[in-house]
């Protein structure tokens, strides 16, 4: 069986920084071409267009933002625990842009900070799992301190996708890739899978009857489970 990568602390932040700049590269850039377009009086005919293109770029800019502060930053919140109010506020701001929507079935309780970023880069993979639209659950049950995270999505049938596990994401989330090493690409799940290592959560995902699940139990009561 193969081991677990161990990353270097320089490597891991190096590759969410590049994470984060491969996610906003591209709205920031839009909104710079639209800038461009309403400094150059001879494209006034394109200006409304422009306007256009600069605020959904921001949206998204503030959304990817919002989302990496929390998922994969220290957090502004105070104290080593987060409310899931700030999970959920962030997360309805994350799929105002994405094509998925969200059903948040999460009671309010406070979670160690490494928890409640498991759960938020689990909610990320399970968005990537209906590419082209669906629907995205996102729940939480169990007492405080034996919570279990589980998610679930469906492609839209009318958008003619299959919902899909994220490429690589099995081994990713393992610890254990199948190329045998870890990149800037598949650097998220392998961070999702280290924040579960982190927390004592197992993580299970897969496909069944087309819909997409993606789960992560305490290590514990998995334990309890195969006892009896």
């Amino acid at each position: 069986m193969a081991d677990i990568i161990e990353l270097k602390a320089t490597d891991l932040a190096a590759m969410l920084c590049s994470r984060v700049c491969h996610d906003l590269i591209n709205p920031i850039g839009a909104i710079g071409n639209g800038l461009e377009v309403l400094a150059d009086p001879s494209q006034g005919d394109m200006s409304e267009g422009a306007r256009d293109l600069i605020a959904s770029a921001a949206k998204q800019s503030r959304a990817k933002l919002e989302f990496a502060r929390l998922a994969y930053g220290a957090s502004s919140t105070a104290g080593t625990d987060i409310d899931t109010r700030e999970c959920e506020r962030v997360a309805r701001i994350l799929f105002e842009i994405e094509k998925a929507d969200l059903e948040w079935n999460v009671p309010l309780i406070l979670m160690p900070k490494h928890k409640a970023k498991l759960f938020m880069n689990m909610l990320l993979i399970a968005a990537m799992s209906v590419p082209r639209g669906g629907q995205v659950t996102a729940s939480i049950t169990g007492d405080a301190g034996n919570e279990k995270f589980e998610f679930t999505s469906k492609s839209d049938p009318e958008k003619r996708q299959k919902t899909l596990i994220p490429a690589g994401c099995v081994g990713l989330l393992s610890g254990m890739p199948e190329e045998g090493s870890v990149d800037a690409r598949g650097i998220q799940p392998f961070y999702t899978g280290l924040l579960a290592r982190m927390t004592d959560m197992d993580i299970t995902i897969g496909i069944e009857n087309e819909m997409f699940y993606l789960t992560a139990v305490p290590k514990a009561v998995v334990v309890a489970e195969t006892v009896n």
